[in-house]
Formats: structure tokens, C-alpha cells, sequence
């Protein structure tokens, strides 16, 4: 085992980043760290995030807490405490959080360099959002540098049936 690349965090711990992220994000292995293999967060799922594809990365989520819905293809699957879920890249999916509210997931992307997006999307900040809910022609101009693609319409909003597969 190398020591230079030993990572030990204690509970509620993260990995320092480029900037300090807000609780909802805790980076527990970055890709610095991985050398590039992967990154792994804790994630507190809160808003829908609208449907996009990965280009590169594949990104796998593990539900720690609550009820995450995942909407890929044409399909729709709900999600609870203890499941898995492989998101291969190239395939466009959604996720938002249950009935419940919001979930608490691991999320590991493959190779790593998601935490980099995320630090992207908080510098943004509010620019991202449109009445409270993320605008993928917004996300775009950051997520396509991450290898990511929102989907939009002509008008650069939110596709309005990618969420068409999810009850409520």
C-alpha cells in the first residue's frame, strides 16, 4: 500500500476541494486522489436533476438514506436504502429525490472528475436555476467542459417529458 495515497476521513469528514462545497456535497474520494480512476460522494439529493448523458463516465449511485427516483431510457425505477444503481455513459438519465424528500446517496463516477463539475455548478451558483429548478441550457455551459450533456428544447428550457416516467 502506498502511504502517499492513503485516505482515512472520519465520520462527516471530506476531502478538501478547489473551493468549499455546502453540506449537500461531501467528497470522500477525489479523483487527485484515485489518480484518476474514479471520485466517490456522499450526496444529499434534494432537487430534481433533469435528464442528461455522460459521455465518458459511468456513474453508479448507492442509496444511504430515503427514496431516490431514477429515470433511464424509457424506464422509471424507484430506489430505496441499500439499492444500487450502474448509470453507463452514453445512456441519458434523471434522478430526483422520493416522495419523502430528499435521499442521501453515494455516487461514485467513473473516471473521476465529478467533483470538479460540482465545484463548477456552486461557483455558478444561482445562475444555474430558473424558478428554483436547475435550467439545462444554463448547465450546459459548464457540464459539456465535464464530458455532460443536458438535454433542452428550442428554447433552452427544461425538456418537459423527460420526466414523464415518474408517478406524482
Amino acid at each position: 500500500m502506498s502511504d502517499e495515497r492513503f485516505v482515512l476521513l472520519d465520520a462527516g469528514a471530506a476531502r478538501p476541494g478547489r473551493i468549499p462545497l455546502p453540506p449537500a456535497f461531501s467528497v470522500k474520494a477525489a479523483t487527485a486522489d484515485t489518480e484518476g480512476r474514479f471520485s466517490l460522494l456522499e450526496v444529499v439529493l434534494a432537487r430534481e436533476i433533469p435528464r442528461h448523458t455522460h459521455h465518458v463516465a459511468d456513474e453508479s449511485v448507492y442509496v444511504l438514506d430515503g427514496e431516490l427516483l431514477v429515470d433511464i431510457e424509457d424506464r422509471s425505477h424507484t430506489l430505496t436504502a441499500g439499492q444500487f444503481v450502474l448509470l453507463p455513459h452514453g445512456v441519458p438519465h434523471a434522478l430526483r429525490p422520493g416522495p419523502g424528500g430528499p435521499s442521501r446517496v453515494l455516487q461514485i463516477s467513473s473516471p473521476g472528475g465529478w467533483e470538479g463539475f460540482v465545484e463548477d455548478m456552486i461557483e455558478a451558483g444561482p445562475h444555474l436555476t430558473v424558478d428554483g429548478r436547475l435550467h439545462p441550457a444554463r448547465l450546459n455551459r459548464i457540464a459539456r467542459r465535464h464530458g455532460i450533456t443536458y438535454e433542452e428544447t428550442e428554447q433552452g428550457a427544461a425538456d418537459p417529458n423527460w420526466s414523464r416516467n415518474f408517478p406524482g
